[in-house]
């Protein structure tokens, strides 16, 4: 119908919800600075690199198409790498306002603006590898993003006096990249985080695409409908922890999200003594499970 030409281009449009949710990190990012003393600005000149790099762009849809059109899974594109940054940026704000520090800071390797730029980076860049696959994709998107991790941070951070803050970074965002599926083990709080994060995104909009694309039953369908039965999940203070993760849905379906992927990779995670979790029905009382 529309020709290469024309269905690039198409890919090249953003969606309402990619636009919206773009719009959200950066209200984060610029909260994120200013209530951070130093008012280091590093984390929104990467977020501004990455959102306006085609290449990454590029890696994000074809991701999704992959999984999609090609495996049968749910979304791993641009809106899902787009929310696990988002979630990320939303916990180590809270923990920073707690007093919490991150790794790099705990171990003088690095700022707070160093943690929060290496999540921005794993987070927008951590299932690149499904343009290859879904197994290993996770050391596929290392592989695939190490070169670009690079070349952001010498347009961000320029010069030879900036090669140890470079190689920090770097090498924070490789190992959130890599441990994002809990399959490695992880040491970073920042790591930590980015495993968190993206068990957070299992809400029913990441699961329409594929329940409307006609199919036998195949290896991932219980994902789908899983994660359709998730109306909403909040990250917000916790009541004994700096953290609670609230998981609202519709049906009871929606457990099997629950305690078969976001509760193993906050037992997998740095992060887990941080973390609160509660999940239920709407309108039952809500389960504790941490």
């Amino acid at each position: 119908m529309y020709g290469y030409k024309g269905e690039r281009r198409m890919k090249e449009i953003k969606s309402p919800k990619e636009i919206a949710t773009e719009n959200a990190i950066l209200r984060l990012v610029k909260d994120i600075i200013e209530k951070n003393s130093l008012k280091d600005d590093l984390p929104l000149r990467v977020y501004q690199e990455l959102i306006t790099n085609a290449e990454v762009k590029s890696l994000q849809d074809y991701a999704n198409n992959v999984s999609i059109v090609r495996i049968g899974l749910n979304d791993h594109g641009p809106v899902h790498m787009k929310k696990v940054c988002y979630n990320a940026l939303k916990m180590i704000g809270m923990l920073h306002e707690d007093g919490i520090q991150t790794s790099l800071e705990k171990e003088q390797a690095g700022t707070f603006a160093d943690s929060v730029a290496a999540l921005i980076l794993a987070s927008f860049l951590h299932d690149t590898g499904m343009t290859i696959g879904r197994k290993d994709h996770e050391l596929y998107s290392g592989l695939i993003s190490y070169p670009l991790i690079t070349k952001i941070l010498e347009e961000v951070l320029p010069g030879d006096d900036n090669i140890t803050r470079r190689t920090v970074i770097r090498a924070t965002a490789m190992e959130g990249i890599l441990g994002h599926m809990g399959t490695h083990l992880i040491h970073s709080l920042e790591a930590g985080l980015i495993l968190i994060a993206d068990g957070c995104d299992m809400t029913k909009g990441r699961a329409r695409i594929t329940l409307e694309i006609p199919s036998k039953p195949e290896e991932g369908d219980i994902h789908k409908y899983s994660a359709n039965s998730i109306e909403k999940v909040r990250i917000v203070n916790g009541d004994k922890k700096p953290i609670k993760i609230e998981v609202h849905m519709k049906s009871e379906v929606g457990f099997f999200q629950v305690e078969g992927v976001l509760i193993p990779k906050i037992k997998s995670s740095t992060a887990k003594h941080l973390i609160e979790l509660e999940a239920g029905v709407i309108g039952e009382e809500m389960k504790k499970y941490i």
